[in-house]
């Protein structure tokens, strides 16, 4: 849901890169997730607020400057039963990593590795023999399904 981008100030705050929709998605949630390698542990939320398209937040065991940016780099999640249900059409990033991305014809592009914010709309990061970026858009991404783990995308194998 987000990346610990840094510290803000001197105070053990933490200033986190956030990739939900909205920029206060993390707020509600008093607990949030870090990990690093895969460790995750929970650390609680003492304080937090929207800081342009980012959060800062204060987090219990975190102090000064230092503390806050031993953080840096961290993911920070949510354990998924906490999450709202996705509405129809929507996905949550996580769901379609390891999704089987095939085109139109057919064709094997790859599997969902991640995902990247650019602004303008979302782009699949699509890894086979090669790195292929897509757009996660209503034209280009014809179907969904994952249930079966698979992908269909009006995209060339050259492309």
């Amino acid at each position: 849901m987000g990346r610990v981008a840094g510290a803000h100030a001197v105070r053990g705050w933490v200033k986190v890169q956030v990739f939900t929709q909205q920029p206060d998605g993390l707020l509600p949630y008093r607990t949030w997730w870090l990990a690093r390698d895969g460790d995750w542990r929970p650390f609680q939320v003492e304080e937090a607020s929207v800081h342009g398209r980012s959060i800062i937040a204060k987090l219990a065991g975190c102090e000064g400057r230092e503390g806050a940016a031993a953080l840096r780099g961290a993911e920070v999640g949510l354990p998924r039963e906490q999450l709202p249900p996705s509405e129809a059409g929507e996905y949550y990033w996580s769901d379609l990593q390891g999704v089987l991305v095939r085109n139109m014809d057919g064709s094997t592009l790859g599997v969902v590795t991640g995902l990247l914010e650019t602004g303008a709309n979302q782009v699949l990061v699509v890894q086979a023999e090669r790195e292929r970026l897509i757009p996660f858009v209503e034209a280009v991404v014809k179907s969904v399904d994952l249930a079966q783990g698979s992908m269909v995308v009006d995209w060339g194998v050259d492309f």
